[in-house]
């Protein structure tokens, strides 16, 4: 699909770090129950006494064991006990030994299927209650951003690879300081529960320092710090530290992450590359690198610039041929208009028809714009 056809109606599941509304509407589990009964009934009245389906109305309540309560499920089976008699004295087999046999089995179903379904509501509320604590501690993890700090417009967004959480090992963030703002985003290297955790210190030092830290250095520092005190040190971190001042100069530390895409206002799209290598975050002890202040770049913003920060999983993102997602052909074109989350919405959606899939990774976005200081 061409950029330029690119709707809203394409948008993937973008998370914004707010907690996903439950669906209200909900088909009653009593229904599939019911009507397997009532199908049951009509067989049995088409085939007559040709053949013996009074057991298999037991059908009913295993049936709502799978989603109902104990309850629906006793009524259910009671269901199936009415249903087996009726169909009985309809069919002349009312003093049939075989009645009893059937009344026994769905009394026997119905047992196993009350037990079956209290125990799975058992689980199914330890289940909410997990999932409520960590809903609460994603809301901790990731606060949303404003949608401006002084001069600069933000647009955030952010998706997860893994559809049961809203989080995983990309992480960003931006705070206010006296002279501006300040901002990170990186990646967490590996997967699983270890990289949220080394996620949540880095994000922790980053809050902690970055709205008092006298230098941008100074966040560094404190988050190579904190990673050494509170992970396994076997995890390291890609990231990148900015600082925009609310004249427009810009410091970026590029820690080993994709370089940010500079969208001037006037002028050709350019990556912000560093003036020198700097590892990534966790790795300083290993290298000796404690003084940043050689690799920073320096640059500064004209009213309507625009800054974009990635994470790979937007780089490295495949279509069904395995070639990547083309970030510097295609992102500028969809960044230059409209509002930074319009931008952003607008990106999510060619990602999505280029990938024709959902994404295999989790990728982390965000878009800045430079206005003119009030």
């Amino acid at each position: 699909m061409p950029i330029e056809e690119v709707g809203e109606s394409s948008l993937p599941e973008v998370r914004r770090m707010r907690r996903p509304e439950r669906s209200t509407i909900r088909s009653s589990p009593n229904l599939l129950p019911v009507a397997t009964m009532l199908g049951i009934a009509a067989v049995d009245a088409a085939t007559g006494s040709m053949y013996v389906l009074l057991p298999v109305y037991a059908a009913g309540p295993a049936i709502a064991s799978a989603r109902g309560t104990v309850r629906s499920v006793t009524l259910m089976g009671a269901a199936a006990a009415v249903l087996c008699l009726l169909s009985a004295w309809k069919t002349g087999r009312y003093d049939d030994l075989r009645l009893p046999v059937a009344l026994t089995a769905i009394a026997y179903v119905t047992l196993a299927s009350a037990y079956a379904a209290r125990s799975r509501r058992k689980i199914e509320q330890r289940l909410v209650d997990v999932r409520e604590v960590a809903c609460t501690l994603e809301d901790v993890l990731f606060t949303p951003v404003p949608p401006t700090i002084g001069p600069v417009r933000i647009g955030a967004s952010y998706v997860s690879a893994n559809h049961a959480t809203r989080i995983g090992g990309d992480l960003y963030d931006v705070e206010p300081f006296p002279g501006g703002l300040r901002l990170v985003i990186a990646d967490v290297q590996g997967k699983g529960l270890g990289t949220v955790r080394c996620a949540s210190v880095a994000l922790a030092a980053f809050r902690e320092s970055a709205p008092s830290a006298h230098a941008l250095t100074d966040v560094g520092l404190r988050i190579e710090q904190a990673l050494e005190r509170r992970t396994d040190g076997e995890r390291f971190v890609t990231g990148i530290l900015a600082q925009i001042g609310t004249d427009g100069s810009l410091l970026v530390f590029n820690h080993g992450h994709p370089p940010p895409l500079l969208l001037p206002r006037a002028g050709r799209p350019m990556p912000v590359e560093s003036d020198e290598p700097v590892p990534p975050f966790g790795l300083a002890v290993l290298t000796g690198t404690t003084d940043l202040r050689d690799s920073v770049t320096r640059l500064t913003l004209n009213p309507g610039d625009r800054l974009f920060f990635y994470t790979d999983g937007l780089s490295e993102a495949r279509n069904s041929t395995g070639h990547f997602y083309p970030v510097h052909e295609r992102v500028p074109r969809l960044l230059k208009s409209g509002t930074p989350e319009e931008a952003l919405d607008l990106l999510r959606a060619d990602v999505a028809t280029f990938t024709s899939g959902p994404p295999d990774d989790d990728s982390a976005l965000l878009l800045l714009e430079f206005q003119s200081p009030s």
